[in-house]
């Protein structure tokens, strides 16, 4: 297996912030409103990081974005819909990298193993992000944090149907919706858990480490679990 750099890249590479039609804009153009206010973000996500989102202003923010404090306004109507656009292209970047596994996988139990790989690989990659959304979030108007935790949602969703798909092909054991569900949310958790114990988990452990150990937990949980389920069943038959 490859080795990979253990040390994260700061950088959003998606280029599409679906959360930006959410938010308006005194500007016609779509191209140049996404443009803009990737260029926005891109600067606001290493303020925020770096000073924390209340000591960052906006006029810091339109500084390290090469534009003026009055274009900046054309974009957003504040520094808290900045750091929306920021949480919602990050959890896009999360999502299409798994999406993008899966369509790679070739199928049965590699294929989770491979969805695991990509996604671990994109949470130690954006470890500082990720950080970002769990201390920041709070910060949001109410109707912004209700949309961020739905993003989260949606990713855990898209491992409730990767296992949900491998369960009907007969690739893993016979799991039940309960158990299906459950064993997602530990998959979004362990990602995250990469973040917040890298302080002492990369002092121990190279990112290829911890996502064999994680694979091999949970491929071994969900095998435990089938097997569960099989003996309930057959008691409740007799």
């Amino acid at each position: 297996m490859p080795q990979v750099n253990t040390n994260p890249t700061p950088g959003l590479t998606n280029p599409n912030l679906s959360g930006s039609r959410d938010i308006p804009t005194q500007v016609k153009n779509p191209e140049l409103v996404l443009r803009r206010r990737r260029q926005i973000t891109d600067a606001a996500v290493k303020l925020f990081i770096d000073k924390g989102f209340h000591k960052t202003t906006t006029r810091q923010i339109a500084r390290a974005a090469g534009v003026s404090i009055g274009s900046l306004y054309e974009y957003v109507a504040s520094k808290e819909d900045i750091l929306y656009l920021v949480c919602d292209s990050i959890h896009e970047e999360v999502e299409r990298g798994v999406a993008d596994a899966l369509g790679r996988a070739i199928g049965g139990r590699e294929a989770l193993a491979e969805v695991l790989r990509e996604y671990f690989l994109v949470c130690h990659r954006m470890s500082d992000f990720i950080l970002l959304i769990y201390q920041e979030t709070r910060s949001l108007p109410s109707q912004w944090q209700k949309r961020v935790l739905a993003n989260e949602l949606r990713i855990t969703g898209i491992f409730i149907e990767v296992l949900a798909r491998l369960t009907a092909a007969g690739d893993l054991p016979n799991l039940d919706e309960r158990t299906i569900e459950i064993a997602a949310h530990n998959i979004s958790v362990l990602g995250h858990m990469w973040t917040f114990r890298r302080w002492f988990l990369s002092r121990h452990y190279r990112i290829d480490d911890y996502i064999r150990y994680q694979t091999a937990f949970i491929l071994g949980l969900l095998g435990q679990s089938g097997r569960e389920s099989r003996r309930s069943r057959h008691k409740e038959d007799k």
